[in-house]
């Protein structure tokens, strides 16, 4: 859950408020009076979140990428402890079509 704080509030406590952002990886949302509110999140984050937009812009990539996903997740269902799924560097080139003669 986000925090939310005042714009007047945070003006008092504005290292501690960026601490929390950074160290807890913490959303603060500042609430402003007469004006639209405004969320703080660690650079990294956003960064992240800006990159995670680009590479699903295109329908073609968004859809190998969440296909990917769900073989990821069914591989985890099927690995133990004892045995986690694993696959040869070659197959997985294969399978991204990085090696697709081998």
């Amino acid at each position: 859950m986000p925090v939310e704080t005042t714009y007047t509030a945070l003006r008092e406590k504005l290292a501690g408020f960026l601490d929390r952002v950074t160290d807890d990886n913490e959303v603060v949302i500042i609430r402003r009076r007469g004006a639209r509110d405004v969320a703080m999140i660690p650079a990294d984050e956003l960064s992240s979140l800006m990159e995670t937009a680009y590479l699903l812009r295109s329908p073609k990539n968004a859809k190998r990428l969440i296909e990917a996903l769900a073989q990821s997740v069914e591989n985890d269902k099927k690995a133990t402890p004892a045995q986690p799924a694993a696959v040869s560097l070659r197959e997985l080139r294969r399978s991204v079509g990085l090696d697709p003669l081998a």
